[in-house]
């Protein structure tokens, strides 16, 4: 049976402030415990939208229901990371209690030094605060495309790419790609072949930007970016009629690559292309 979670604020403070000494430090718990409701738990997780081929790390696991769950319902497998001793060793009784010890490991570590890299999935709940001292690490550690889910506080001004209620807020984001900069490709098109200098100006998910080629400058239309994935509309007017070409690729460091699509239904035709960053945003 896994029993009822709940968290310590202390906890979340100690690790902003005790981390140096954690192997020495003894901790006061002056705030009651914070339940994380079950219904929430499973929310969390199908927003996150959890499979077996996961790896999911919760930062600040208190007694492990979250990890727990993943293993138990979805077949992930993951790590727990919390302050508390006493929270540790119930994550580990629940754990065996559920079935799922194999699946799941709780470390008492700091969250801010722990390593998230090997995570496809993180999960929290802590204070709003420890939130924004997080968010760099996650941004800057994190693969693109890992999901991050946060039981009821947001990431400031980084807009989650989805929200949900269910008696208390959940909220999702996808780690995305660096963008930002300046990018060149060649498109073999109709008219020939013809070089694009892209720039693309990014704050966190969200982008825009402008595609120069002789001497005209190209808007980017509905520009958009999810983990790794970059896509957007350029209107091609080198031939008789003008023309969208829809761009989609893939993001590996600074390289795109993926198609083009020209034209719509029977007319439409499809070509590779391949996107070199130049130059990073100063």
């Amino acid at each position: 049976m896994i029993l009822d979670s709940r968290r310590r604020a202390m906890v979340v403070m100690a690790a902003c402030f005790a981390a140096p000494v954690i192997a020495h430090a003894q901790f006061n718990y002056d705030v009651p415990y914070v339940p994380t409701p079950p219904v929430v738990v499973e929310e969390m997780l199908r927003l996150a939208a959890v499979g077996p081929d996961d790896f999911v790390i919760d930062l600040g696991s208190g007694d492990g229901r979250i990890l727990i769950a993943a293993a138990k319902k979805f077949g992930a497998r993951g790590v727990g990371v919390d302050l508390d001793p006493d929270r540790i060793s119930e994550s580990v009784a629940n754990a065996g209690a559920a079935g799922v010890a194999d699946r799941v490991a709780f470390l008492r570590q700091d969250l801010f030094k722990f390593d998230i890299g090997q995570a496809t999935v993180v999960t929290m709940y802590l204070l709003p605060s420890v939130n924004l001292r997080l968010r760099p690490r996650l941004l800057r550690e994190l693969k693109p495309g890992t999901r991050l889910v946060s039981h009821d506080f947001d990431m400031g001004d980084w807009q989650p790419d989805q929200k949900s209620t269910v008696r208390k807020n959940v909220f999702l984001w996808i780690v995305p790609a660096r963008v930002d900069g300046r990018w060149r490709t060649t498109l073999a098109l109709p008219a020939g072949e013809r070089s694009y200098e892209i720039e693309i100006k990014q704050k966190f998910q969200e982008i825009d930007g402008v595609a120069r080629y002789g001497k005209k400058i190209a808007d980017l239309w509905n520009a958009k970016l999810q983990g790794d994935r970059v896509s957007f509309v350029m209107v091609d007017d080198s031939g008789p009629l003008e023309s969208n070409l829809y761009c989609e690729g893939r993001v590996s460091g600074d390289v795109i690559e993926g198609v083009v699509r020209r034209g719509i239904g029977s007319e439409q035709t499809q070509i590779n292309w391949r996107a070199t960053r130049i130059a990073a945003t100063s």
